[in-house]
């Protein structure tokens, strides 16, 4: 199948390069293939993988900096995911973990129905993805399967559906919405918001790259839809693009621009930030143009500068001192709050902070933008020092004209020599979700049938309000009203969907004094700051209780509880370190006790 042997001519060598194997005739390069390439092949449901010497795989240079040998290019391609194994033994293992996770199915254009028409620069052919009902075809990584050479990510699905949430609720607010992803690399991102929302949302896909400006035109075509300049579809009877075949059902702008350059010609809705590594260059761009009562999100990939393996990083990046913690993640997302605040308040605009989300390897934040200097003023009393106990990793915000071994409840810094205290940041001191916005994602989640992160986004909504999920679904699902920045939305406490208010402006005279107010009275409301996590404060020798039940023991203590997406053992409590070791003092039970017991029922029953 990969060369024609019966015709007449000399020909080269499919899996050869022109230089290791020169052209010659049928039955020598039939000998050659059966000997060489067909000899060792590896057989996979049906299809044998042969091994192949095209320069596919990165050469690693040799001791005296010279390319390495031509038999060290030998390789095997899987094909399932494309990647590429040297030996047959560890190919014949990557496809039994393919079997065992039930992956059979080929990833291959050449195994989908969509054709492609032009090979990839290795001499590859594109790979098809599909992602939210969103095709999008990329260039096979050949080191890292998860990853691609378009800067394609499958570990980041989760980021991409809670971008696309906030995104559908800012569309329920106001339409249309002029909205950017300011690193489109695939397009994938902009692609869903253009194909799930239609003309609620005018998408601009922005790269620097003119490979990916071609992949993400290309990927437009493949979804239907109409790059800005061409042809209209037809609408439907409610103003709706109609989905025919061969008719774009959508309209995208895509443009090869710095993000910086559009952010500053062009005023947006809502952007996206989500470059590779740290997103500080591009803050004050976005800022500087996005409309008043707007989203940024910005997504953060830097975690050794964010998790404090490289203290130097995060200094010259954020202006923080941090050090590591067992709360290292929430540290690392209102470090990155401090970062956007401070972006803002150099625009004279302020920020709400709607979601902070730290997971695997990414850190989202996700605010509203308040326009005034007034709003960055009440922004930046928000960015406060932290004192950390490096003993017993008691933390505490730090206010003005006290002392630092004053300020922590613990007697670390009296019963021990030395200073244990050190102060951390300057970081974001307010609340990092908004109940009321978290519950409309809740409602576009469910809307748009993501499944996946459902689950996230009510513990968000549990830690949000700082209470445990059974009272979140069995507390009473009275109409309330929130506020988020001024603008008084209705919500349901059940979770199900509500839409904004009919305004959708801020209120103004005695309304906004009586929203401050509100503000100001649901302030004692907020969720505490930062978590506690179980086993880091376990008593040696002593069994401790189920999470669960440490929760409901806490809440009978008087004390206000909930479970946290930053650390699965984490408990987000406002009682102090010394109330939560009292109460799992209280509750664990010895570890001889135990086995006491355990002994006394085994001799019963011999």
């Amino acid at each position: 199948m990969l060369v024609d042997l019966n015709g007449a001519g000399r020909k080269s060598c499919p899996l050869c390069p022109e230089e290791k194997f020169k052209a010659c005739y049928s039955h020598k390069l039939r000998r050659h293939l059966q000997n060489l390439h067909w000899k060792v092949y590896v057989e996979f449901e049906g299809q044998r993988m042969c091994i192949c010497h095209l320069p596919c795989r990165n050469l690693k240079p040799s001791l005296s900096g010279d390319q390495a040998s031509g038999r060290h290019v030998a390789h095997y391609h899987c094909v399932v995911c494309s990647v590429t194994i040297a030996r047959k033994t560890d190919m014949i293992s990557h496809l039994k973990r393919h079997v065992n996770k039930g992956e059979t199915e080929a990833s291959y254009s050449g195994g989908s129905d969509v054709p492609f028409e032009e090979p990839a620069p290795s001499g590859q052919a594109y790979e098809i993805m599909k992602e939210l009902g969103t095709n999008v075809q990329l260039l096979p990584n050949h080191t890292t399967p998860q990853k691609s050479d378009t800067y394609f990510n499958r570990k980041m699905k989760t980021n991409r559906q809670l971008v696309f949430c906030s995104l559908a609720v800012l569309a329920e607010e106001r339409n249309p919405l002029e909205c950017l992803d300011a690193f489109g690399a695939t397009g994938i991102m902009g692609l869903q918001w253009a194909k799930h929302l239609r003309n609620a949302v005018k998408v601009t896909i922005t790269d620097i790259s003119d490979t990916c400006v071609k992949m993400i035109k290309e990927n437009c075509q493949l979804n239907h839809i109409r790059v800005d300049g061409g042809s209209r579809g037809p609408r439907g009877p409610d103003g709706a693009s109609v989905e025919v075949e061969g008719v774009p059902i959508a309209a995208v702008e895509v443009a090869k621009m710095d993000a910086n350059v559009i952010m500053h010609l062009r005023p947006f809705d809502y952007i996206h930030l989500d470059p590779f590594g740290t997103a500080v260059n591009y803050l004050d761009a976005a800022f500087r143009n996005v409309r008043n009562l707007g989203i940024i999100s910005v997504t953060s990939t830097d975690t050794g500068s964010l998790y404090s393996k490289s203290p130097n990083v995060t200094l010259r990046h954020y202006g923080c001192h941090i050090v590591r913690t067992e709360y290292y993640k929430e540290l690392a997302a209102r470090m990155v709050i401090a970062t956007v605040a401070r972006a803002a308040a150099r625009c004279n605009k302020g920020i709400e902070v709607l979601l902070a989300v730290a997971l695997e390897h990414f850190v989202l934040v996700v605010v509203r933008v308040l326009r005034g200097p007034t709003q960055a003023d009440e922004s930046a009393k928000k960015l406060r020092k932290l004192v950390h106990c490096q003993w017993c990793e008691e933390r505490v915000f730090l206010k003005l004209g006290n002392m630092v071994d004053d300020t922590l409840p613990c007697n670390c810094h009296g019963s021990l020599p030395g200073k244990t205290a050190v102060q951390l940041g300057p970081l974001w001191s307010g609340p990092l979700f908004n109940t009321g916005f978290l519950r409309r994602m809740l409602s576009a989640a469910v809307q748009h049938s993501m499944d996946d992160i459902q689950p996230l986004v009510k513990t968000l909504i549990c830690e949000s309000e700082c209470t445990t999920l059974k009272s979140l679904v069995h507390g009473p699902s009275a109409l309330t009203n929130q506020v988020e920045c001024g603008v008084v939305i209705k919500t349901l406490q059940s979770g199900e969907e509500s839409g904004p208010d009919q305004s959708g402006k801020r209120k103004t005279g005695e309304e906004s004094g009586n929203v401050v107010k509100k503000l100001k009275s649901d302030a004692s409301l907020e969720h505490p700051p930062f978590y506690y996590s179980i086993h880091r404060h376990s008593i040696r020798g002593m069994n401790m209780p189920k999470l669960n039940k440490f929760l409901q023991y806490l809440t009978e203590a008087g004390f206000r509880v909930s479970r946290t997406h930053f650390d699965p053992t984490g408990v987000r409590t406002d009682a102090t370190l010394e109330q939560f070791k009292s109460v799992l003092t209280k509750y664990s039970v010895p570890t001889y006790a135990t086995a006491t017991q355990t002994s006394v029922s085994t001799e019963k029953t011999v």
